[in-house]
């Protein structure tokens, strides 16, 4: 940003820009975006379905993966509209206090999608090393208490980002930001003033979320994969990797994603700004896109129950039928 020293006082508007440098195919960038919004709409709704009206999936694990479900259909829905009106309408326009609230609801769920994956390695370490002992362990009241501390514990931690951004600043250097949506940083820096203090909270809510989750998490694959590997039947093996997998591989893709933007959203000065934009953008809506096509793909009992539908909708009603 150019320093300038004409500032504005509160904006009410803000303007974001979307992917700088890439306007002129803004509209052909919103088609494979869109795209995947609604398949993972539509992929985490029908792994939501499935898990509520099939009796046999009220298990822990899979009440887990109907959280990350619904948490991954809200991150995309907080994000896609707003950008595909920039990319395809030219609707770049959004309330300063709409903006915030788009900041805190974005930072929030990726807040619980960190945490819902560190129940989710957790519950697999308890369920392939002490097989006996976990049901005692994870009832339902300690998943339902589990889901709420993740909610609670997000909603907590990014809020003071939204006070401090709204109570210390009153004068902006522009109302331009320069981003498809409404991050943390990208409104921290039109602020005209001293933003350290934004800045190593920012830090500080990213090291105790994705830190303290990253390390149990490493943690816990860890001591499962020890214990799948001395295994002495080949069968058992396979069977306990394979219910491991799928979680693996989403935690892999959750966290390569989420440290990329932010290194080089901080220290990637020398970055083109619409390669990191690009990939902050991409990051957000891939975990969502991924999920379920990873778990309905890997995961047995949800791929037998979306064959089940699949088969009841094509299934020809016999002659005579009602």
């Amino acid at each position: 940003m150019v320093p300038s020293n004409i500032t504005v006082f509160m904006p009410s508007v803000l303007t974001l820009t979307g992917i700088p440098g890439l306007e002129s195919v803004h509209c052909w960038i919103g088609i494979p975006f869109c795209a995947m919004y609604l398949i993972a709409v539509i992929g985490n709704s029908l792994l939501l379905f499935i898990i509520c009206s099939e009796r046999s999936l009220r298990e822990p694990m899979y009440i887990f993966l109907g959280m990350l479900g619904a948490t991954d259909i809200a991150l995309a829905t907080s994000i896609m509209p707003k950008m595909l009106g920039v990319f395809w309408f030219h609707l770049p326009h959004i309330y300063f206090d709409c903006c915030l609230f788009q900041m805190w609801l974005i930072h929030t769920f990726q807040c619980m999608e960190s945490g819902i994956l560190l129940a989710m390695a957790l519950d697999r370490y308890v369920a392939i090393c002490y097989p006996l002992r976990h049901a005692t362990i994870f009832t339902h009241q300690l998943v339902t208490q589990i889901g709420a501390a993740v909610t609670l514990r997000a909603a907590i931690l990014v809020a003071p980002c939204l006070v401090l951004i709204r109570c210390r600043f009153q004068f902006y250097h522009t109302t331009v930001v320069s981003h498809s949506y409404c991050e943390h940083m990208a409104i921290v820096k039109l602020a005209a003033g001293n933003v350290r203090v934004n800045k190593i909270y920012g830090l500080f809510v990213a090291f105790t979320v994705a830190g303290f989750d990253l390390i149990f998490i490493t943690l816990s694959y860890i001591q499962v994969l020890i214990t799948v590997f001395n295994l002495p039947q080949r069968e058992a093996r396979v069977k306990a990797f394979n219910t491991c997998i799928a979680h693996i591989c989403v935690f892999l893709q959750f966290y390569l994603l989420a440290f990329f933007s932010f290194f080089t959203h901080r220290f990637g000065s020398h970055i083109p700004p619409w390669i990191h934009i690009l990939f902050s953008s991409i990051y957000l809506l891939v975990p969502p896109f991924l999920n379920p096509l990873v778990y309905g793909i890997k995961t047995k009992q949800i791929r037998i129950n979306v064959l089940k539908i699949c088969c009841s909708y094509t299934m020809p009603f016999p002659h005579g039928a009602m």
